[in-house]
Formats: structure tokens, C-alpha cells, sequence
């Protein structure tokens, strides 16, 4: 069977330019659905995406679909026609399932049967239907309609190339005609362009100005950006996100160099980034310091006679953003930053719990307290967590809500605070998002866990707990803020005492029945899937879970211990020998006695265990308390000999009750000191 290389492109008014990969990834999978959906064998399918056009080009596809044969069965002959011998319900319904008279049904043999062969369509016949689909189907938040025209689709459409080999496809879609004309770059070849087969597409484009590829472009943009910064003696910032957008504004990039005047140098160079990249799609550049340059790369879509230009239009256009930005820095040092915090007092937090100021006051008492728990200055903290939300009512932050933090730290600054206390203001909203940086100061890690701390217990103090899809306050990215905070960190902090304290903060604004425990599992219920991300097994989080250990640098102790111990060849026999304990504990009616009495211990099975665990006792009791969880798991791994063989020798129940509660006196010994670490019978 004969293949040809296929070729479709859409020309349309300039796309969104934050959804064009988007768009053609989706438009490519659209295509290639639905020849397999056809059967249309190719080789090779990709897309091409710029400004103006979203093409997709497959290679050697099939000129014919291949016949295919249909062999469906029926219902049973019996249950097809009735006594009289006319048709019931189920033989008319099986006859119009396949689309025919019940005269061309087979009911010769025990059910009905229909077998038909179906000839295969050419490509050419079916790809006008396939292309119209995937372009419905895209993935578009707002259609448009243009002229007087019905037809709808992200933005107006201009031109329709289709070839089929050399073939044009004869049809209409979205309507445009299609053709073999494409057009050139809007301004350096404005003309039409000929497109003489599927595979000179991308060179017919390229030589009227249109680099085709956004892959192509994305990576011009990248090597000659970095190319032009280190002209500069410096590295450009390029965030994956603001590259895709630029490779997608341009069809033939030219990037350049320019200038603003260093005086803007003095405001945070953080405004000036944002602005520069949010507003302006500007490359940024740093030095060797990571110190903002005055200098930054546009992305031109000319390759003009006279560069100059359009440099200082740029360098004009950045001028009155970088000056707001100069103004509102220099407006704001007029004042203390502690004096926002009267502004913020007007500012609701949420309803049933007060002002913004309100919980800066509360995340002032907390930091204070949780400071003092894992080794910081309590009154740093709390003074960090006073001017915690202060830069929230300034202008700069005003004007650009990603400065919240970044302002508060410069203006901290300023205004001759420590240095811990001004970067707490930033690191409060630490970690950003997964995997994101976290504090670098003990003040820093006190106010951010203390502000995640306060909203969980103040959301949850209202009855305003996340559901699966709602969760407008982030609760679970707070609760996980908290726990990396603390575990990566390694800072021991008691989150039931915090919890505790952050609860009595509120006062009656909040319902403090039952709510510290409500606020402690959603916390610890966060670290199932951290853990599970981390290959650790599910049952090794329970079983130390089943403690309850409420300090999460603790907990995460315990697990990495218990997950190397399942690594030992003695952990089955232990978990299931503490199974076993566990079981016989549970079913016990009687008084447990605390100490086990050696005159009792009859069997030398028993004697040698009892021998074992005093031993592992007196060996662990100094590791447990050192937090030693992995030495002292390794320690009572040595136990599995004597209770393998206590467990072949000994009867627990025996008859006499003075040795019986003697045993379960040994058991409840033994399961008590692999209890110092996790419930390890929940391994088994």
C-alpha cells in the first residue's frame, strides 16, 4: 500500500501566547488520535507552532485505510423469533445495531450472526473530518466569532494548507479553503508562500522569515541570550515559563541588549525583575554577585537595519515602570514599617477571626513561644512576627503583590532591625511551594511555622475544613510547610504544645473542643504521601503512626529507623512474633503484673527470653532515651532467637494463673520495648 507524508497547517490571527504549546500539543494528539482511530498507519507525527499558525506534519502515512472484516453475534435463535416465527425485540434491535435489514442477518446456526466486509476509504477522504475534530476539540477557554460568520475558534482564522503528498486536500474547515498557499513573517515577507510538498514545509517557511519550530526558536532564544549576557560579563535569568512565552510571541527572534539608567539599581532589585519579566517579557541580568545589572534582553521579531531603534524604544517603554516602582520604595521608607501595622488593623483576615493585625499579634506570640522550643531568640521571633504581615498595606507590595516578604525584608532593613528579624519577613512564607526553599534562621522557621500554625488551627477553629477540591486557605500546603520546616531542619518542636498554644491565642473565636487533635492528624495524616513518595512503605508510616509521636522530627526518627529494620532478615519473625504478643495481650482478662518474677519462669525457654530482655533493656534503655531509634531497633533485633524459641517451647496459657500472668508479664515486657520505637507488629 502506497504512503504519503501529510501536511496541515492553520493560519489564524496572532495566539495566546501562554497556550500555544498547549495548544499544539493538544492539536498534534487530536490528529494522531484520530488517524489511529481510522486506522491510517504512519511513521513519524509532530507539530509545528508559531504566532500565526499551528501545522502538524505525518510522516508516510497510509493512501488507504485497509479493508476490515466485522463478524458480530447475536442473540440466541430461540430468543429471536417467537412460536409463530415472527422476529421478537432482540433480533430487531441486533439487526439495527448493525445497520442493516434482519433479511441479511445469518440465523442458521444456534444465535444470530452478521459478518460483512468493509472496504477501506482513502486517506484523502477521511482527514478533512479528522483535522476538523481535533481543531474542536482543543483545549480553548474562550472562543471567538469573526465577521458574520457562525464559525468559532481561539482567534480569527487567515489561511488552510493541506497537502497529501503533492496533493492538495479539496475542503473547507474552520472556513478556510484549503490550499497550498501559507504566508511569510507578518513584516519581511508579508506575501503568500508556496508550499510545494509536506516535507519542504519547514524551508519554504524559513525562507520568508517564519522559523516554523517553537522548539527551534525557544532554543535560538536561550543560546543567544546567554551568548549576549556574558557579552555583558554577566548570566541572564530565564525562567522556563517566560522562555516558552517569548519563543511563542515571535516568528523570527532577534534577541538584543538594552539599558536603564543605575539609579532604578537602588529600589529591590526583586521589583525590578518582576516588572522587567511580568510586564515587559525582558530576559534580566545578574553578575557574578547574583547583583541585578543595568542592563536586560529583549526578544525582537525583526531583524532590523537599524537595531538602535527599537533598543531605545524598549529602554522608553521600561523607564515609567522602573520609576513607579523607585516611587512607591521611596514613598513607603517614609515610615516605620511597624506603623503599617495600624492600616492592617483595618484589614479583615477573615471574619469570624479578626484583623490582619490580629494575627500578627498571634504569630508574634506563637514564634515567640516556638523560638524558645527549638534553640532561637524568643524575642527576635516575636518581634519578626509582629512586622510579619506590616509590608502587605505598603504601596510596593500594592503595586506588585509578589514583593509580600521581599518589601518587608528591605524596609526592615532600613529601618535598622536584625538581621534575622528582617529576613524572617520573607522566610515566613517558606517553603514557596514543593520541594522550594525553606528558612535559613532559626527567627525565619520559628514565624513561618508560627503563621501556618495559626491559620490551620484558626480555619479548622471554624468549621472551615478543606474537602477534596476546596481548599481556599491552603491548608495542606501549610501543614506540609510545617512538617519540611521541621523535619529538614531537624528542629525538635512538640506540635501538640505548639498547637495547644496557638489554640489559646484565639481565645473564643475559635471551638477549642476537640480541635488541638483535629489539627495534629490532618498535620501527621500529610506525611502518608511524603513518605510514600519516598518509598517508604506504608505500613512502616502506621506503625509508628500508631505511637502518636507528636514532634515530627521525632516521627520522621522513628520511620527511618523502623525502614532500615525491614530491611534485617530478622524484621518478618519479630513483626510477627509482636503480632502474636499483641493478639494475646489484647485477649488477657486480668491484671497485667509490671515486673516478672524469676521464681515462676519454669521452661528455659522462658528463662532464656526473660534473660534477653532484661540484657536488651539495660543495652537500649540509653538509646531510647538518646532518640537512637535505629541502634535500638539493630539492638533488639537480637531478640528473635530467644522469642522464636520461647514461642516453640512455652504454652503461654498455662493452667496455673500465677505462671500464666507471669507470661503475659515477660510478653508485655518484650512488646513494651519494641514499643519505645513503633508498633512493628503492624508490619506483618
Amino acid at each position: 500500500m502506497s504512503a504519503h507524508d501529510f501536511l496541515v497547517e492553520l493560519g489564524t490571527e496572532e495566539l495566546p501566547p501562554k497556550t500555544l504549546k498547549n495548544l499544539g500539543q493538544a492539536f498534534l494528539s487530536g490528529v494522531e488520535k484520530g488517524l489511529k482511530a481510522a486506522g491510517l498507519s504512519y511513521s513519524s507525527a509532530r507539530i509545528y507552532a508559531a504566532p500565526r499558525r499551528l501545522a502538524v506534519l505525518v510522516e508516510q502515512l497510509a493512501s488507504q485505510q485497509p479493508d476490515r472484516s466485522v463478524n458480530l453475534d447475536g442473540p440466541p435463535v430461540q430468543a429471536a423469533f417467537n412460536a409463530e416465527g415472527q422476529p421478537t425485540q432482540a433480533a430487531l434491535g441486533f439487526a439495527k445495531k448493525c445497520g442493516v435489514d434482519l433479511a441479511q442477518i445469518d440465523v442458521s446456526g444456534p444465535k444470530l450472526k452478521f459478518s460483512q466486509n468493509i472496504a477501506g476509504q482513502p486517506a484523502a477522504s477521511l482527514l478533512p473530518g479528522i483535522v476538523e475534530t481535533s481543531l474542536n476539540e482543543l483545549p480553548i477557554a474562550k472562543r471567538m466569532r469573526w465577521g458574520a460568520r457562525k464559525t468559532e475558534f481561539v482567534r480569527p482564522t487567515q489561511w488552510l494548507v493541506m497537502l497529501f503528498g503533492d496533493e492538495v486536500i479539496d475542503c473547507e474547515i474552520l472556513a478556510q479553503k484549503a490550499g497550498r498557499l501559507s504566508r511569510g513573517h507578518r513584516f519581511h515577507h508579508p506575501d503568500q508562500v508556496r508550499i510545494s510538498k509536506p516535507s519542504t514545509y519547514l524551508e519554504d517557511l524559513r525562507s520568508a522569515y517564519v522559523l516554523a519550530d517553537l522548539n527551534e526558536r525557544r532554543a535560538l532564544i536561550s543560546a543567544r541570550v546567554a551568548e549576549l549576557a556574558a557579552e555583558q560579563q554577566g548570566t541572564a535569568i530565564v525562567p522556563a515559563d517566560l522562555l516558552d512565552e517569548v519563543s511563542s510571541l515571535v516568528e523570527w527572534p532577534v534577541p538584543l541588549v538594552c539599558s536603564f539608567e543605575e539609579r532604578f539599581l537602588e529600589v529591590p532589585q526583586e521589583a525590578l525583575i518582576t516588572t522587567m519579566q511580568d510586564n515587559q517579557k525582558y530576559f534580566c541580568l545578574l553578575d557574578a554577585n547574583g547583583k541585578l545589572l543595568p542592563r536586560f534582553i529583549t526578544v525582537a521579531n525583526v531583524e532590523s537595519k537599524d537595531p538602535a531603534q527599537i533598543i531605545s524604544g524598549n529602554e522608553k517603554v521600561v523607564r515609567p515602570r522602573l520609576t513607579d516602582a523607585e516611587f512607591f520604595f521611596k514613598q513607603d521608607k517614609k515610615q516605620k514599617l511597624e506603623s503599617f501595622n495600624q492600616r492592617l488593623a483595618n484589614v479583615v483576615f477573615q471574619a469570624q477571626l479578626g484583623s490582619v493585625f490580629d494575627k500578627a499579634q498571634r504569630v508574634s506570640a506563637l514564634a515567640g513561644f516556638i523560638a524558645a522550643q527549638i534553640g532561637g531568640d524568643a524575642t527576635r521571633a516575636a518581634r519578626a512576627g509582629l512586622l510579619s504581615k506590616c509590608d502587605l498595606a505598603s504601596e510596593m507590595v500594592g503595586e506588585f503583590p509578589e514583593m509580600q516578604g521581599i518589601a518587608g525584608y528591605y524596609y526592615a532593613k532600613h529601618d535598622g532591625e536584625a538581621d534575622d528579624v528582617a529576613l524572617a519577613l520573607n522566610e515566613q512564607y517558606m517553603p514557596r511551594g514543593a520541594g522550594a526553599e525553606l528558612p535559613s534562621t532559626l527567627t525565619g522557621a520559628a514565624v513561618a511555622v508560627a503563621d501556618k500554625l495559626d491559620t490551620l488551627v484558626g480555619i479548622f477553629g471554624i468549621g472551615m475544613l478543606p474537602t477534596g477540591s476546596k481548599d481556599p486557605y491552603a491548608l495542606r500546603r501549610a501543614a506540609l510547610g510545617v512538617l519540611r520546616i521541621l523535619i529538614e531542619k531537624q528542629l525538635d518542636l512538640d506540635l501538640a504544645e505548639a498547637i495547644e498554644f496557638a489554640i489559646e491565642q484565639f481565645a473564643d473565636k475559635v471551638k477549642a473542643e476537640g480541635l488541638g487533635l483535629q489539627v495534629h492528624d490532618f498535620i501527621f495524616d500529610r506525611l502518608r504521601a511524603r513518605y510514600e513518595d519516598e518509598g517508604v512503605d506504608v505500613a512502616v508510616y502506621q506503625a509508628v503512626r500508631a505511637l502518636s509521636p507528636t514532634a515530627p522530627l521525632d516521627f520522621d526518627q522513628r520511620v527511618q529507623a523502623v525502614q532500615a529494620f525491614r530491611a534485617r532478615s530478622e524484621a518478618a519473625a519479630l513483626a510477627a512474633a509482636n503480632k502474636r504478643v499483641s493478639n494475646l495481650l489484647g485477649k488477657f482478662d486480668g491484671e497485667v503484673p509490671e515486673v516478672v518474677a524469676n521464681a515462676l519462669l519454669l521452661e528455659p525457654a522462658e528463662q532464656a527470653l526473660a534473660q534477653a530482655v532484661f540484657v536488651a533493656a539495660q543495652a537500649v534503655a540509653p538509646l531510647a532515651a538518646a532518640r537512637q531509634y535505629r541502634e535500638t531497633l539493630e539492638q533488639l533485633a537480637s531478640l528473635r532467637e530467644p522469642v522464636d524459641a520461647f514461642f516453640e517451647a512455652v504454652l503461654v496459657n498455662a493452667d496455673d494463673a500465677e505462671v500464666r500472668a507471669n507470661r503475659y508479664a515477660l510478653l508485655a515486657q518484650l512488646r513494651g520495648l519494641f514499643l519505645g520505637v513503633a508498633d512493628i507488629s503492624l508490619l506483618g
